[in-house]
């Protein structure tokens, strides 16, 4: 996969005389890099404006993105041959890193049962419209967040900056991102405050992956054990956290 692949090109239009840009794949709401470890430095680096700008930029031009507009991915956590892994500011633009492991047996049951006459994915439909994303989105942002969390998780990021061991902690991009997750966290679970046990509940899958260290091989449990260590560090203020 080429970085064109996922931007898009300009060639030049005889009939026309001038240059036609051809869009990419990414133009689309949600994109969706299967295995993009897989993939080139130089292609990972062509998702990066597009994930913080919200468009592409191809000769000089910027092209927006049509709104709402999502990206997706997933790596190969086994297979190191022939993989690029993501460098840190790719990471920290992905709001949340999710580890999905193995399902149960009960789940793995259902799983087998729905593919024994046909493929399930064959018969996915639309669960919402784009206005629908575009409400909730609304409505995530309208979510109060008290200010005495919102120094909260400013000194939970300050204390994973000061760890030995972490050689970049959490940028302010990763905190804005745990503001955001659990604005919306709250929203899904029918409240319109945030609550200290939301930035708990969110803090491995939204911060852990954010982490650097000073040494080379990083386990997860590592920097799940950073996490936590740094929520041990800081006090949970109480407040009436409604406004």
């Amino acid at each position: 996969t080429l970085p064109s692949d996922i931007t898009g090109f300009s060639s030049f239009n005889k009939e026309s005389g001038k240059m036609h840009f051809n869009k990419g794949a990414i133009f689309c709401n949600l994109f969706l890099a299967d295995e993009l470890n897989r993939t080139s430095s130089r292609t990972q680096a062509a998702l990066l404006e597009a994930m913080e700008e919200q468009q592409v930029t191809i000769d000089g031009e910027s092209h927006r993105l049509e709104a709402p507009f999502f990206v997706i991915a997933t790596e190969n956590p086994i297979e190191t041959t022939g993989t690029y892994p993501l460098p840190e500011a790719q990471l920290d633009r992905f709001l949340m890193k999710l580890e999905m492991g193995y399902p149960d047996k009960a789940a793995e049951v259902k799983i087998l049962n729905r593919f024994l006459n046909n493929n399930p994915v064959t018969e996915l439909e639309s669960v919402c419209t784009r206005q629908d994303i575009a409400n909730m989105k609304k409505k995530a942002k309208e979510v109060y967040i008290h200010p005495s969390l919102i120094n909260y998780i400013a000194e939970l990021a300050q204390a994973t900056r000061k760890m030995s061991e972490v050689a970049i902690g959490i940028s302010p991009r990763g905190s804005i991102a745990m503001v955001n997750a659990a604005r919306a966290y709250a929203y899904v679970n029918g409240r319109d405050y945030v609550v200290p046990s939301d930035i708990k509940e969110l803090s491995v899958c939204v911060w852990a992956h954010r982490l650097v260290f000073s040494t080379g091989l990083v386990s997860k449990g590592s920097r799940e054990q950073a996490v936590n260590a740094a929520f041990a560090q800081v006090e949970v203020p109480t407040e009436e956290w409604t406004k």
